[in-house]
């Protein structure tokens, strides 16, 4: 069974970027670019998905002080391929689908096939959550309000 390398910082925070692209992810459209794909793995359980709820911390500003913000409800899963290779998927919500398509995916970019699932399923989502983002920053700079003082002649 393969182990994962935790001084290996550069491939952890592209493991960090690509679950995290999976789990901000719409389900269909993740499930769509996953058939597309085609290469379902064989795979063993570690971890059937199963849902349950998580306490979402905050801080203000930052910096502040953090404090419980509420709960979430989120499904997480663990499967191994068969040379080994462990995958997770942790998602907002109650969709066990999506679960297993994320832990699916976080397996295979560990393998030499995680070029071509790149390009097919991941690249995809990081245009499509880009464009979102850059819409909504948009819709939001429409609303800005300059606020400017105007200079009096006295001294």
């Amino acid at each position: 069974m393969k182990t994962e390398n935790a001084t290996n910082e550069p491939a952890l925070g592209a493991r960090k970027a690509w679950m995290g692209l999976l789990a901000r992810s719409e389900e269909t459209r993740l499930a769509g670019l996953w058939a597309a794909f085609d290469r379902d793995p064989a795979f063993e359980w570690l971890r059937a998905p199963q849902f349950g709820g998580v306490m979402v911390r905050g801080r203000m500003g930052s910096t502040g002080a953090p404090f419980n913000l509420g709960e979430m409800t989120v499904t997480r899963c663990a499967l191994a391929l068969q040379d080994g290779t462990v995958g997770h998927g942790y998602v907002q919500g109650r969709s066990t689908q999506k679960a297993e398509i994320a832990a699916k995916i976080d397996a295979l970019m560990q393998t030499p096939v995680a070029s071509a699932l790149k390009e097919a399923v991941l690249r995809p989502l990081e245009a499509e959550q880009k464009s979102l983002k850059e819409h909504r920053a948009a819709k939001a700079a429409a609303t800005k309000v300059e606020f400017f003082t105007m200079v009096r002649g006295e001294d």
